[in-house]
């Protein structure tokens, strides 16, 4: 009766969410629901919820979630300085003369601001009102556009610094920790936010070239698709403002992901460092004004709210899950599971791929990842492996229609000219691009383990 219980508490969740009820009061709410009726019916131990206090105080005090806010500041303060205009403008100058050229500079441009502000919304629609207009009036294939657009943006999910791979960090570091305890293992090593960054350094830059890869053959084999820009329209390059474009953005990134990689700072010692150098560099752009960072406290505190309530209502989900003995259900799935470790491992990765089409990467993050998360390290797998192949499947979950987050914010910006099946159709490819990197990924471990290996000695 309890694993019953543990069964119909998640799908009443996801349910829920997918009615569209807020996230973190549907996490809360409606596993409060479930203990109560546990309680009544004697399958659920009220002394589960007593921990709770200890959780939210946990989670208060968690030094690793403190680099959330100052990502996303840091990314909110680039956005509004406006660095995306003059980066995308200069490559535009650089590439256009190819065919495909304007789409090539997207991805650049894309990969760089992912790197800056690891910020899926602001990527999408800073390239879409910027690029989207010039590379539509140029005669590029609506589809085309659209998909490199939307998944130029979701690279900020798998590029460090990336929001996903903070939160995952610190839940994968619980996980690991309490995969240890069910072994009876007892050490003081822990998945940091900083193993993760570097784990995922490589495959994201692939991620990056297997994109670029497709385009060009696009307009190698489709070149009505992709056509080069006018060679009047793009004039000489000036050498001098493309430098003055690439430069700041690329000081930033290489201050954050330097220290990390140094030893000199932590991720969040490197977020606050990031969020420093953003201040300084609209400044240096002159568009560092009150207004500006009035918009930039308001946008930083919606965001981060947000995310640390849907921690806080997990939480409670969590605990609620548990008591109905729904990790021991898991446990039990994953050991009957044809072909051990490898058949565990690709159900969570396509359940994850799944539950992307109607979820987001946070709710995924908090509910479905510490449920599966420990019994597959107990399992054997290397946690730093697990969190990065855990994050390239959530980043497939911001392109997979209906619910993809990435698809609304390029349909706001995007003309009415443009039908929606459009934008879907063109996505699908770079879907399947994200998939081959995931096969990569598992085929060859060592994209991910060897460069932490290397930095960190793991």
């Amino acid at each position: 009766m309890a694993e019953t219980m543990a069964i119909l508490l998640f799908v009443a969740i996801c349910l829920a969410l997918m009615a569209g009820y807020p996230v973190a009061f549907t996490l809360g709410g409606v596993s409060l629901l479930f203990a109560g009726v546990g309680v009544l019916t004697g399958t659920f131990e009220p002394a589960f919820l007593q921990a709770l206090p200890n959780r939210l105080f946990g989670i208060m005090n968690n030094q690793t979630m403190l680099a959330v806010p100052l990502f996303v500041f840091m990314g909110v303060v680039l956005e509004k300085s406006r660095v995306a205009e003059d980066l995308l403008e200069s490559m535009a100058r650089l590439f256009g003369r190819l065919r495909g050229g304007l789409a090539i500079s997207v991805c650049v441009v894309g990969a760089l601001l992912a790197a800056s502000t690891g910020i899926v919304g602001a990527t999408v629609v800073t390239m879409g009102l910027l690029a989207l207009p010039t590379m539509l009036n140029r005669g590029y294939d609506q589809s085309v556009a659209t998909g490199t657009l939307a998944a130029t943006g979701t690279l900020g999910q798998i590029i460090p610094p990336s929001i996903v791979l903070v939160l995952l960090g610190d839940v994968m570091s619980s996980a690991y920790q309490q995969a240890q305890l069910s072994m009876g293992i007892f050490s003081p090593q822990t998945v940091s936010v900083g193993d993760l960054f570097v784990g995922a350094l490589i495959p994201g830059l692939m991620l990056v070239g297997l994109y670029i890869l497709y385009l060009v053959a696009v307009a190698w084999l489709q070149p009505r698709k992709l056509p080069a820009l006018p060679q009047d329209e793009l004039g000489p390059i000036d050498w001098g403002r493309l430098v003055g474009a690439l430069l700041p953005p690329l000081l930033l990134i290489g201050a954050v992901l330097g220290s990390i990689l140094a030893g000199y700072a932590t991720p969040t010692e490197a977020a606050a460092l990031g969020a420093v150098g953003a201040l300084v560099l609209a400044l240096v752009k002159r568009k560092l004004r009150l207004g500006l960072l009035r918009e930039v406290a308001q946008g930083t505190t919606e965001i981060s709210a947000m995310i640390f309530l849907i921690l806080i209502g997990a939480s409670l989900f969590s605990l609620v899950f548990r008591g109905f003995g729904g990790e021991r259900l898991i446990e039990d799935l994953f050991e009957s599971l044809p072909g051990g470790v490898t058949g565990a491992f690709l159900l969570v990765m396509l359940v994850i791929f799944l539950l992307g089409f109607i979820l987001d990467f946070i709710e995924i993050t908090f509910v479905v990842v510490p449920l599966v998360a420990p019994v597959l390290l107990a399992m054997g797998l290397d946690p730093v492996w697990l969190g990065v192949m855990i994050a390239l499947n959530l980043q497939a979950s911001f392109l997979t229609p209906p619910f993809g987050f990435a698809l609304f914010y390029l349909r706001g910006v995007t003309p009415a000219t443009v039908a929606t099946g459009t934008i879907y159709r063109g996505v699908v490819p770079f879907i399947l691009i994200q998939l081959l990197m995931l096969a990569i990924a598992w085929q060859f471990p060592g994209l991910i383990t060897w460069l932490p290996e290397q930095v960190y000695g793991r």
